[in-house]
């Protein structure tokens, strides 16, 4: 990694993200000058924790941008789309963790186990992908550069987490009421997320699928690169508080057993194998809360078609879901000296 040190913005610092990013900062000690938390003005003028002293959070202005060679968002689509391009237009190279740009033909979509080539044509404005898709296309790519993947099903399993700390806060909420015999109120969620799973993340379409189902779709094809990839998806919101799990099935060109599939993924980079059932050794939410890889088990071969496999893939959503893949994307920018610094 480059021996220059780079003045980074942290955009939305005070949000469950925005925290993990400066853990992630300090943990994988990324070479930065200065490191600047931002938020709104609601939160301007407290403090966060960070190297053993404290941050100020500043208020996030449009003239905010100046100096800096980094700007990390994760503040919101709206936030995003006004001030994204003024940080960009400032010199700063920005990596967003919002759907706002995730489509955008000008703005590479990464992840850098997967596509770190992508970064090479970025205009300035570097997209993160969403949670889901990142653990999952990170347990593709391995067996699609071997065999050549034709469709992949997968149905979600998705923490509470991925839509914020109210959420987090409901599913306690409700969980402490339900167990005193009093009954749950839904303000986040359209009905009660204790005890119960909602085949509902985001906003229905006309499809009838949801906006979450379509953007592992669409971004998946755009991530691998392969538009001839077949993607269907169900996403589902369950009552855990960090990291999502995905059953995958996937269909390949090529012949595949499970005993390649591990030697594979084994192999990968950012993956854990933990896969032997006998043992009952297989990935879980808890396991996974708090680490960085994806982890993956459960690989068997589909016995309907002649070339499928089924796989079980977890990973915290907060962290390699976002906070992580973000600062990866980063340190992928500096290594090949594609940050503008002034």
């Amino acid at each position: 990694m480059s021996k220059k040190l780079f003045k980074v913005a942290v955009c939305g610092a005070t949000g469950a993200v925005g925290r993990e990013m400066l853990k992630t900062l300090e943990a994988r000690d990324f070479p930065a000058s200065e490191v600047v938390p931002f938020a709104s003005s609601r939160s301007a003028g407290s403090t966060l924790p960070f190297k053993g002293g404290e941050l100020t959070v500043q208020e996030l202005k449009e003239d905010s941008f100046a100096g800096f060679d980094l700007a990390l968002f994760s503040a919101g689509g709206s936030t995003s789309t006004k001030f994204a391009p003024l940080a960009a237009k400032a010199g700063c190279v920005v990596v967003d963790n919002s759907s706002a740009w995730r489509m955008d033909d000008n703005c590479p979509l990464v992840v850098p186990e997967v596509n770190p080539h992508d970064l090479d044509w970025h205009k300035g404005i570097i997209a993160n992908p969403n949670c889901s898709t990142i653990q999952m296309v990170v347990a593709l790519k391995p067996l699609h550069d071997a065999a050549g993947i034709k469709r992949v099903v997968v149905s979600t399993y998705q923490a509470v987490s991925g839509t914020g700390q109210k959420a987090i806060e409901e599913l306690e909420n409700q969980t402490r009421r339900l167990m005193s015999g009093m009954e749950a109120n839904a303000e986040v969620y359209p009905h009660q997320i204790a005890f119960n799973c909602l085949p509902h993340i985001d906003v229905f379409l006309e499809n009838d699928y949801t906006r979450e189902e379509m953007k592992m779709v669409h971004e998946t094809v755009k991530i691998m690169g392969d538009k001839s990839i077949k993607v269907t998806a169900t996403t589902v919101r369950v009552p855990v508080f960090y990291s999502h799990s995905e059953s995958i099935n996937i269909e390949t060109e090529k012949k595949l057993t499970a005993k390649d599939a591990r030697v594979l993924l084994a192999q990968a980079p950012g993956v854990t194998v933990l896969d032997n059932p006998s043992e009952k050794i297989y990935p879980m939410a808890v396991d996974a809360a708090g680490e960085d890889d994806t982890f993956v088990g459960r690989i068997r071969e589909d016995e309907t078609i002649d070339n499928g496999l089924n796989m079980w893939v977890v990973s915290d959503n907060i962290r390699k879901g976002a906070a992580l893949n973000t600062i990866q994307i980063a340190e992928e920018l500096i290594k090949r000296d594609l940050v503008r610094v002034p």
